[in-house]
């Protein structure tokens, strides 16, 4: 029978090679109960321990929505991705509405221009300015990948 320590043991190794959030994490951890070949009361006590484990992982620092969050944020910025595109992808991974609208006032107290650095990113990726001659196929791509019209505007403007 699994125990629970070996439902710790499981999360700290998926912690190891990915990053996760807590809601993930618990969504995860519910799906290994779920697949495995044990009777239903053992299931059920597994279920139940849960937030115990992720309790336990968070007092000792293993999962933090806040820096889970923080640096999803900077690496997507750092693709080129659009604010709307990570807000969404925020509230996929299931990281709260608050937690996240933080992080953004906080980037733009850090920089307000990160949103048009990250489409000059974009830009460059998709090979946006070699295509100089169909600007409305331009418009339409970056307003697809989730940037406002004048961010856009101003982005094409620009050579």
């Amino acid at each position: 029978m699994p125990e629970i320590s070996d439902l710790v043991k499981y999360a700290i190794n998926y912690l190891s090679k990915y990053s996760s959030s807590k809601k993930n994490l618990e969504r995860i951890l519910k799906n290994k109960i779920r697949k495995t070949n044990i009777e239903k009361n053992e299931k059920f006590i597994l279920y139940k321990s849960i937030p115990e484990v992720l309790k336990k992982l968070e007092k000792n620092n293993f999962i933090n929505d806040y820096n889970y969050a923080t640096s999803k944020v900077n690496t997507l910025i750092s693709n080129g991705k659009s604010k709307a595109f990570i807000k969404n992808y925020l509230f996929k991974k299931e990281i709260d509405e608050k937690l996240s609208s933080n992080i953004f006032s906080e980037l733009d107290e850090e920089d307000s221009n990160w949103e048009i650095k990250s489409a000059r990113i974009f830009v460059r990726k998709k090979n946006i300015k070699k295509n100089n001659n169909n600007n409305k196929k331009n418009l339409s791509k970056m307003a697809r990948a989730g940037f406002s019209y004048e961010i856009a505007k101003k982005i094409l403007e620009e050579n």
